[in-house]
């Protein structure tokens, strides 16, 4: 039996696009965005509407926008060219403007095409690539200061620190709230899935805020009543954590092979799942406080750090990898995505003993018996190896 408050919340997600339609012929404005640095908090105290957006999964669309770019582009930004191109997508036809971080560069040049060819207005927040230097810090900040004065000018208002402080009280309750998820669906007895926890997070993205925090809230109060219900797995599992390019709404051939397979997603360090609400405290309102807490936070696999000791995104994987108490890892990288392509190796050095199996892939069925076969070996393995484990 599912949760209630999935299905609110996938009631909500639905009415969303009538919402935005309604909000802004009242004079409300819509703000897209994309990556992994944009501070959301000041979009939303300006009283602008932030829907992130991109999805994957759809080989068409990669195919429409690898008119307008290199086809050695990622797919996830071809596809997400190709949404722009289209204008079909429900959320994308409402945007006034579109927001990007140059965290990841080829993002960055997505932001010049869909300017050039298709007329959106855009800004560009930059990132840089020394980001954990004090000369780093020092850029973010002016640029994060002028993030916040473009987007004043957009929307005819003036930042109010008591409106940046409402907005960072629920993002901070959001963040809560989504680790508190993961947690629950780790556990043997978990009344929901990773699967669920992934949806949920998507579905945030558009939804409202301080509604998508009471939906979120509701939620944990249902799951905690179930954890009490259900009762301890006992089967062997291959506990699967999945980390690499990112797995956007849409992209479910990976999680589908997986499960299928008798394999169970137990967590992620993926920067379009839990990274993004790990260690981000803001402890001054404004939007130099702001800025600190985005660069200081788990890092994007797209910024380079060359001491492997002491990156922040090897150190939080270990953690995590504990911590949800994983079997193995399941590295998957999207076609030329080269900053996580290139960081397998590295990955994979740090782990130690723990199974790692590497994945490319890309919004295509050519490649699914392939990497079924090859999935359905690394479960196998692992479950053999727990099974032999539980004799000793």
């Amino acid at each position: 039996m599912g949760l209630k408050s999935l299905d609110k919340i996938a009631d909500a997600l639905e009415k969303r696009p009538a919402e935005l339609e309604q909000l802004r012929k009242e004079g409300k404005k819509v703000v897209g965005w994309l990556a992994y640095n944009i501070p959301e908090e000041i979009i939303y105290a300006l009283g602008l509407i932030p829907i992130r957006v991109g999805k994957g999964g759809d080989g068409r669309l990669v195919e429409v926008g690898a008119r307008h770019i290199s086809t050695k582009n990622c797919v996830f930004v071809r596809h997400a060219l190709g949404q722009f191109a289209e204008k079909t997508d429900p959320y994308i036809k409402q945007l006034d403007l579109v927001a990007i971080d140059a965290t990841c560069i080829q993002l960055y040049r997505f932001e010049e095409l869909i300017n050039f060819y298709f007329g959106y207005k855009t800004i560009v927040l930059g990132v840089p690539r020394n980001f954990a230097t004090q000369e780093g810090h020092e850029y973010f900040r002016k640029e994060v200061e002028f993030f916040t004065k473009r987007l004043e000018e957009f929307a005819g208002v003036t930042l109010e620190q008591s409106k940046l402080e409402e907005a960072i009280k629920i993002y901070d309750g959001i963040r809560q709230a989504i680790k508190t998820l993961y947690r629950y669906q780790s556990l043997n007895n978990a009344p929901l899935s990773w699967r669920e926890v992934s949806s949920v997070i998507n579905a945030g993205y558009n939804l409202d805020r301080r509604q998508y925090l009471e939906l979120l809230e509701e939620l944990i109060v249902e799951a905690e009543e179930h954890l009490s219900e259900r009762s301890a797995n006992e089967n062997i599992e291959a506990r699967i954590f999945l980390s690499g390019s990112l797995i956007p709404p849409g992209d479910t051939k990976l999680v589908d092979i997986i499960e299928h397979l008798g394999g169970r997603i137990i967590g992620d360090d993926l920067w379009s799942g839990l990274n993004f609400f790990l260690n981000l405290e803001i402890k001054e309102p404004t939007p130099y406080g702001v800025a600190d807490a985005y660069l200081d936070r788990v890092p994007h696999g797209s910024l380079p750090y060359l001491d492997l000791a002491s990156d922040g995104r090897l150190s939080n994987l270990k953690e995590q990898l504990k911590a949800f108490d994983a079997d193995g890892i399941i590295y998957h990288t999207l076609r030329y995505c080269d900053a996580f392509t290139f960081k397998a190796g590295e990955t994979k050095d740090v782990l130690g003993s723990l199974p790692f199996l590497e994945i490319h892939t890309e919004y295509s069925g050519s490649d699914y018996e392939a990497i079924r076969t090859r999935v359905e070996a690394f479960i196998e393995m692992i479950k053999s190896k727990k099974e032999i484990a539980e004799l000793v």
